[in-house]
């Protein structure tokens, strides 16, 4: 008998050393973003590979199109332990991690150039941050700009105030914003966005493109200001106690992936972007472009703005200073 159970147990040290968890580490992964997204196409494809690269030791069950709730909610499930990790807007870290804001800052961006030359030197600053912070990231992947669109024809901002503009729920940067311009805004969640603009609720939207698209907000809307009012981005996370219980290859693998689709997806961002607002024209959307006194004056505001959510400590001081000196770097050529 004693010959029988050390022979069971040295079948079961054989399991543990050799085999390991049959099962694997099931990371549970939540985002807002629909299937057949970009977004969605490459974690499925990563997933696999995941799975693959590791022998099935690490797999990723991937939650789409907000069905674990909004950024808000995939916060706290995370904190619980109930997901793993998520995709998540900028928004939605701020309260974790306030640096991871920056570049959502009012009219910071004048173009997509001054985004790639800034993010260049700030991006590895914002993943130590969040390094710190509890999380492990993985790059991070624009949207594009957001630009006013509504049901009413407005380039003015005096004009934009008399609308009904939706911010989203939560979003303490965004309303701040909006506060600056003396805009009054309604906060809703993403997904009452649409039946808010069938219903009256709302009639604006300040969105990028893309997502303009993919959530149909396009169908209620007839004008669109060519204005770069925000830029949007968001991010792959992961908890860092999580990810530190993997096995030192599996870390590697699963680094080396997950960085690289957040990659992809930054890159086709910036060609999607564009192709939305052609495809956003064909759609019938009118394309409205601001006089110069009146761009003038969303700028002047927008630095209201930016200024008093820096005092507010949105966002550190100090990175702003360090952002707007690579800003005045890139404008002036160097």
């Amino acid at each position: 008998m004693t010959i029988f159970r050390n022979a069971i147990a040295f079948c079961t040290l054989l399991v543990i050393f050799f085999g390991g968890n049959s099962y694997g580490t099931v990371l549970k992964i939540a985002t807002l973003s629909p299937e057949g997204s970009d977004w969605m196409k490459v974690l499925r494809r990563s997933a696999q590979q995941i799975s693959e690269q590791t022998s099935g030791s690490v797999k990723l069950k991937i939650y789409s199109g907000g069905v674990m709730g909004d950024d808000k909610a995939v916060m706290r499930k995370m904190r619980i332990g109930q997901l793993q990790g998520a995709v998540l807007t900028s928004g939605g870290l701020v309260n974790s991690y306030k640096d991871i804001g920056i570049y959502g800052l009012p009219m910071l961006f004048r173009n997509q150039a001054e985004v790639d030359f800034t993010r260049a030197k700030i991006d590895p600053v914002l993943m130590n941050g969040l390094s710190e912070k509890g999380f492990i990231g993985f790059g991070l992947a624009g949207v594009g700009f957001a630009y006013p669109m509504s049901q009413i024809e407005a380039t003015k901002v005096d004009e934009v105030r008399k609308m009904k503009i939706w911010t989203p729920d939560n979003d303490l940067g965004a309303l701040t914003a909006f506060e600056a311009f003396r805009i009054s805004p309604i906060p809703l969640p993403y997904g009452d966005v649409l039946m808010g603009l069938q219903t009256g609720l709302i009639n604006g939207i300040a969105a990028p493109p893309v997502g303009t698209l993919l959530l149909q907000w396009h169908t209620q809307v007839s004008y669109a200001l060519d204005l770069p009012l925000l830029y949007v981005y968001g991010t792959f996370v992961l908890s860092k106690k999580t990810f530190e219980k993997l096995s030192s290859s599996d870390q590697i693998t699963v680094q080396d992936i997950l960085n690289e689709a957040v990659n992809q997806v930054d890159i086709s961002a910036k060609v999607d972007d564009q192709e939305a607002k052609e495809a956003l024209a064909r759609q019938g959307i009118n394309w409205l472009k601001p006089a110069e006194s009146d761009y003038q004056e969303w700028e002047r505001l927008a630095s209201v703005s930016r200024t008093a959510l820096v005092k507010d400590d949105y966002v550190s001081d100090e990175l702003y200073r360090q952002v707007l000196a690579i800003l005045a770097k890139s404008r002036a050529g160097d």
